[in-house]
């Protein structure tokens, strides 16, 4: 056999390796699921529904952070600020699971702009560590690090000298 011939081999079957690698990869990442559509209601500052192409309503958990409650300071200010960058556009949520009351726990898109990550940078929710470990790597240091920015520039809720968490609101609230 040709030398050449070898080397043409030997690139066909690196060929090969590649190509079932890079499926490998993508089945392994296509666990994921992606949704379009329109903004129809902003209920909370982390919470939105959205409308798809066959009228149907899905309720969007925004994945990674936790907003304020509406009596919480800063509720209001929170929802008015998902409102302003949501209500009545289209947007994409990147999906991979439901929560307990169904809702889908979604990274939500406005054309190219994450806007969970937008709602820290703004001071208005918090990185919810405690499902960070459902985050991406990148995502996970990409929230925490604008987290500790905004607290650190006392921008929207961490003007409070010591803001409550939304989860420990809950808390009291329950109790």
């Amino acid at each position: 056999m040709s030398s050449l011939y070898m080397r043409n081999a030997g690139n066909a079957g690196l060929l090969r390796i590649s190509i079932f690698l890079f499926l490998a990869l993508h089945i392994a990442c296509s666990n994921a699921a992606s949704l379009m559509g329109r903004t129809v209601r902003v209920i909370d500052g982390d919470t939105i529904v959205i409308l798809n192409e066959a009228d149907t309503q899905y309720k969007i958990r925004l994945k990674g952070i936790d907003a304020p409650e509406k009596r919480q300071p800063f509720g209001k200010r929170s929802k008015q600020y998902l409102s302003d960058l949501v209500a009545k556009r289209y947007v994409k949520v990147e999906y991979t699971k439901r929560d307990r009351y169904g809702r889908i726990i979604g990274k939500v898109f406005v054309n190219d702009k994450d806007v969970c990550l937008e709602m820290i940078s703004a001071g208005l929710a918090w990185h919810y560590k405690k499902y960070q470990s459902e985050q991406s790597k990148q995502d996970r240091t990409r929230y925490a690090e604008t987290e500790l920015e905004a607290s650190m520039s006392g921008i929207g809720l961490w003007r409070d000298a010591s803001p409550i968490p939304p989860w420990e609101w809950r808390h009291r609230r329950r109790k």
